[in-house]
């Protein structure tokens, strides 16, 4: 516009004529208001003329307004208005005096224009938090969603999830279990966890990586914060080997069916639903699942694979392969190395499926006596204390039919006996 100005005085009509045209069109202007501009009658840009009363407050008062802002909190003008008094005393113990015109004016600021001194110096952004604010949502921009069938032809591409031992409660501490599965053998490694923290998965996996027999490409997880934090992203993304981490579509469990199978398979039908709140369950499990429940289940326990699918009408008709074991599909793989197959042949032939039955019973029955004592504590504290509410409450009850007291005072007992208190002892 500024250049346009410059030039259209020295423009014939029908130049003149061209350049309003060109103006009109291009800024969405009438003629008249576009004559109006190129000839002056109409400022522009920040050497506009203002309407409204001229500003009365200067650059020092601005200066104390926004470094008080800044340090309460950067609350809204309506509190901003009430903190400056409180807060204006110690501004001066720090910064020095401040002229009583200017403490003035600063004092009688109204909350509205409170709101415009500090506007220029919000941060215009959705985070939340002083440095990188939520990291679930910048995560999620980071960890592409996978969805639809898994397009693999080798092992290492493997979908996590964790499985609760909270026995229907999420309150307190309590153990989880950590599953790993791989899409293209069905190969699953478990380990137990102390609660579900990031950090507490990235040791997990490092304790699988150690003992897996294949090296992980992908990471598929859901949204859990258990995996979508800091912790996981360095331990995965950090490494000279990238690993693909990508994430399911929230609240659709069919996008991780393989995992979500196993969850099932491996840890529910194993160790059921209850409530596995003592630490010491930790190690015991852990011992469980290394040395006696996965190698059973990966080389002596054969798994069959959804090849396709044929609807007719409603109903749905499924085809799968020939079943074999995990180990068997790693054997029949041609991109697993001859080095990891020898490896697993030696594996295998040290195991005997007979013995690891009967180490699993033996292990479980370690495992569900802790679970019973602690459920048989439990009970009885649940017991002894509905024992005390009742008797509280027949307390109560017979105060209320006593008859009025007599104004002469009885004398204090020396000692109370309690059913329930020498009951507890």
């Amino acid at each position: 516009m500024e250049s346009a100005r410059a030039r259209y005085p020295n423009r014939n009509r029908a130049g003149k004529s061209t350049m309003i045209d060109e103006v009109s069109d291009t800024l969405g202007w009438t003629r008249k208001h576009a004559i109006k501009a190129l000839n002056g009658q109409v400022s522009l840009g920040e050497n506009s003329n203002k309407r409204g009363r001229k500003p009365t407050y200067t650059e020092d008062e601005k200066a104390i307004i926004v470094n008080i802002w800044k340090f309460s909190e950067q609350p809204c003008g309506v509190l901003l208005k009430e903190s400056i008094p409180l807060w204006i005393g110690s501004y001066e113990s720090k910064y020095g005096s401040i002229l009583d015109d200017i403490k003035k004016r600063v004092l009688c600021c109204s909350p509205r224009q409170l709101d415009r001194i500090t506007k220029p110096h919000k941060i215009d952004s959705n985070r939340y938090g002083r440095k990188t604010g939520r990291t679930s949502h910048r995560l999620k921009q980071l960890v592409t969603v996978q969805c639809g069938p898994h397009d693999v032809d080798e092992p290492g591409w493997f979908e996590a999830d964790t499985v609760s031992h909270g026995g229907g409660s999420s309150s307190g501490q309590f153990m989880w279990s950590l599953t790993l599965t791989d899409i293209h053998t069905g190969w699953t490694e478990l380990h137990g966890l102390w609660g579900n923290s990031g950090s507490e998965v990235c040791n997990a996996l490092r304790k699988i990586e150690h003992r897996m027999p294949i090296q992980m490409l992908g990471f598929d997880c859901d949204n859990g914060s258990e995996f979508l934090n800091t912790t996981l992203e360095e331990y995965l993304l950090s490494r000279e080997r990238k690993i693909k981490w990508t994430r399911s579509r929230p609240y659709k469990k069919n996008d991780q069916a393989h995992v979500e199978q196993k969850n099932f398979t491996h840890v529910r039908q194993l160790l059921g639903y209850g409530r596995f709140d003592d630490i010491e369950l930790v190690s015991l499990v852990n011992d469980l699942y290394e040395t006696a429940w996965l190698p059973l289940r990966n080389h002596f326990t054969p798994v069959m694979k959804l090849i396709k699918k044929e609807r007719t009408g409603s109903k749905v008709k499924k085809h799968y392969d020939q079943a074999k074991s995990p180990c068997d599909r790693m054997l029949d793989c041609n991109k697993v190395s001859a080095e990891t197959k020898q490896r697993l042949r030696g594996e295998r032939a040290s195991l005997d499926p007979y013995e690891l039955a009967k180490s699993i019973e033996v292990k479980l029955e370690k495992v569900f006596n802790i679970v019973s004592n602690i459920e048989t504590i439990r009970a009885e504290e649940d017991q002894w204390m509905r024992e005390e509410a009742e008797a509280s409450q027949a307390g109560v009850t017979a105060v209320a039919e006593e008859p009025a007291p007599s104004p002469v005072a009885i004398a204090p007992c020396a000692s109370m006996g309690s059913s329930a208190t020498e009951k507890l002892a």
